[in-house]
């Protein structure tokens, strides 16, 4: 057994086939059969042009690039697939009802053979809270009250629910998840002390925006602490990064120079190796070397 799960983002895959968003079918068929085990998909609900707002570096894509909505997308590739985990890095879920986001997640869930893993998180930009008419003060809170209420209604029935900023009583939300426990949700926010206890107490993984292990692993350890203190086994705790970027002489993303920081990664935690094919590949022709790359060294790694 690898000691690590290998996933992929598909992010920009369409870009491969002339824009055609099809492509995430058949891509994440291929990936499968490679051997990956997870994918995710990347969202925003609606994009304003001030992009240059963005808090982590240049924003990758212009305000018009289309941003599929991941359940949706995700449905039609569990048509298509078997095994491969279905997740979101990340699902802006403030901008969602929390008791729609459960059913279509359960429904999701149950439809895919017990596949899913939330990937959740709050966003970044205003003008998208504001389109949705929805506050964008305070939207951490509601994320985590979200998963709090998504656990109850996937467990009980009927469940109720009593939090600052939701609150429901005796609601019946079926189906539930295939998976024990109900669905795992991680959350992509800054592993700061009252964070890690938030997580500890209602999250299951954790999806660091750093991009190097020296930075993120000190939150691991963090984490796993705070797991700890909250009761929890802290080999429980799933946590997905991207394999940092080396490039080559020539300037571009070199794949192979960037595989060996799995090594790393392993050794401060990471428990999920992500990696972006339209990082390293130019057309779809390439993505076979891309896909045995990969898993060749989650079997040199693993």
């Amino acid at each position: 057994m690898s000691r690590f799960t290998l996933g992929m983002g598909i992010y920009g895959i369409e870009n491969l086939f002339g824009g055609d968003p099809r492509a995430y079918l058949q891509v994440a068929r291929q990936a499968e059969q490679a051997g990956f085990q997870q994918l995710s998909i990347t969202d925003h609900v609606v994009m304003s042009d001030r992009t240059d707002r963005y808090p982590y570096g240049e924003f990758p894509a212009p305000p018009e690039y289309p941003w599929f909505e991941p359940i949706t997308t995700l449905a039609a590739i569990a048509a298509v697939t078997e095994r491969i985990e279905l997740s979101q890095s990340i699902l802006i879920s403030p901008l969602r009802s929390a008791v729609l986001l459960a059913k279509q997640a359960a429904t999701l869930d149950v439809m895919s053979g017990g596949r899913v893993v939330l990937g959740l998180g709050t966003g970044w930009q205003r003008e998208e809270y504001t389109a949705s008419q929805i506050p964008f003060s305070g939207r951490k809170k509601v994320m985590f009250e979200q998963i709090d209420a998504m656990k109850a209604l996937w467990r009980d029935a009927p469940a109720s629910f009593h939090g600052e900023t939701l609150q429901f009583e005796n609601m019946y939300s079926r189906p539930a998840p295939l998976r024990a426990g109900g669905i795992p949700c991680w959350v992509g926010v800054k592993a700061t002390e009252e964070n890690c206890k938030l997580i500890a107490r209602s999250a299951d993984g954790w999806i660091p925006i750093e991009k190097e292990p020296a930075e993120y692993g000190p939150g691991i350890k963090r984490l796993r602490q705070a797991f700890s203190d909250a009761g929890r086994d802290p080999d429980t705790l799933a946590v997905r990064a991207h394999v940092p970027t080396v490039m080559g002489s020539d300037g571009a993303p070199d794949l192979k120079a960037s595989l060996p920081h799995i090594e790393q990664m392993l050794e401060v935690g990471v428990t999920h190796v992500e990696i972006l094919p339209i990082v390293y590949v130019r057309e779809a022709a390439g993505l076979a070397d891309f896909f045995a790359s990969c898993v060749d060294a989650q079997r040199r790694y693993g």
